[in-house]
């Protein structure tokens, strides 16, 4: 249940509280409530999809949830059973609590990816082996009585065989075990597993909330709220990151290098490539790839005649729109982005050295530009 004490954990968010330690989830009180719902009125499923993009609180919602339901006493329909909930809040004193906190609660069972099998890094899946241990907790729990929850995160990373493995428990779930299932893109899970949950959809944060979250979850300094809110689009994960890793600056230095496209700044450039080469900088390599996707897809919006609300970096209105005026130079920045995010995924699955994908990025990129301004 627990990564090995010299791994990270694979569902920890560098610099941000892991999801079991944050007590409130912000901005999704109707999720919350329909699972409240479907409690107190006795039609709880055994079987719930959370969903909604990266970084909204779905692990945060799950292990509350967790929290809950092996914390609440069953009404047993007798005469002195308790008021129904009204809330999912469990004070953090609590046993349950405590022990879901240090990753001993014997009612619930953690399915995440494990080491690989030199045990010197994580595995890139959850891969059978592991759901082999919970079909074992479910077995040996079930003489116990009570509840049990299994919180699958993410289900977008069980394997083929795993994911039949989970399968065959959802289509025969245990007496008394609830099944929390996170998934950023839930179109890719075999549908035989969609079919078999109810979905829980969390929506992105609004601004105000999005601050609230970046607060709660520890961060420090002068926060850009606005400009994060535009790259992280309504994600608390995803501003977070961008706050760990300077994605501000990032972005910035990536719409200082087109201000004058076709005119390139070479040097910005080259000092892009080399902040992402290196084993410790892949996450910034990663990070740099995904700015390089969202200015070309804002260059696509702002040419559509759908301009960002809001810049993300110095003069960026200035240089969306002149460098997409218009509907034929939209559609030449969409082509561009959907080759390029190709690229970039091909790259990053055949090792291409990071400083030689992103200089091609740059290239083909200034050739765009260069094509949209001899119209």
């Amino acid at each position: 249940m627990s990564a090995p004490a010299d791994l990270p954990e694979p569902d920890r968010v560098e610099g941000a509280p892991h999801p079991r330690e944050t007590e409130r989830l912000l901005g999704q009180s109707e999720a919350e409530s329909r699972f409240l719902e479907a409690y107190t009125s006795g039609r709880l499923h055994h079987a719930w999809l959370i969903t909604g993009p990266r970084g909204v609180g779905k692990a945060t919602l799950a292990w509350r949830l967790a929290r809950f339901l092996l914390a609440t006493p069953a009404d047993d329909g007798g005469m002195f059973a308790p008021e129904p909930p009204s809330s999912l809040d469990i004070d953090a004193g609590h046993p349950v609590a405590r022990r879901l906190m240090a990753l001993s609660e014997p009612g619930l069972f953690l399915l995440r990816r494990g080491p690989n099998d030199k045990g010197d890094r994580l595995s890139q899946d959850i891969r059978v082996d592991e759901t082999r241990k919970l079909k074992g907790f479910l077995h040996m729990s079930a003489s116990d009585g009570g509840r049990r929850v299994v919180i699958v995160d993410s289900a977008d990373e069980l394997n083929t065989n795993a994911a039949n493995a989970i399968l065959k428990l959802l289509e025969e779930p245990p007496e008394g075990a609830v099944f929390l299932l996170i998934s950023h893109q839930p179109t890719r899970l075999l549908p035989t597993i969609r079919s078999r949950c109810r979905e829980l959809r969390l929506s992105p944060l609004a601004p105000d909330v999005l601050t609230q979250a970046l607060a709660a979850a520890g961060a420090e300094g002068d926060i850009q709220t606005d400009a994060l809110g535009q790259l992280a689009a309504g994600s608390v994960g995803e501003a977070l990151t961008l706050t760990h890793l300077d994605g501000l600056g990032l972005y910035a230095e990536i719409c200082a290098t087109f201000a004058e496209a076709p005119r390139y700044d070479r040097p910005r450039a080259l000092k892009l490539s080399t902040l992402a080469t290196g084993a410790a900088n892949a996450d910034r390599y990663d990070l740099i790839l995904h700015l390089f996707d969202l200015f070309l897809t804002r260059l696509a919006r702002s040419g559509a005649g759908l301009p960002p609300t809001a810049e993300a970096a110095p003069n960026e209105a200035a240089i969306l729109a002149r460098l997409s005026p218009g509907g034929a130079a939209a559609r030449a920045w969409a082509t561009t982005q959907q080759e390029l995010s190709a690229a970039a995924q091909h790259g990053r699955a055949v090792n291409l050295d990071p400083s030689a994908l992103i200089l091609d990025m740059v290239f083909r990129i200034n050739e765009t530009a260069d094509a949209v301004a001899a119209r």
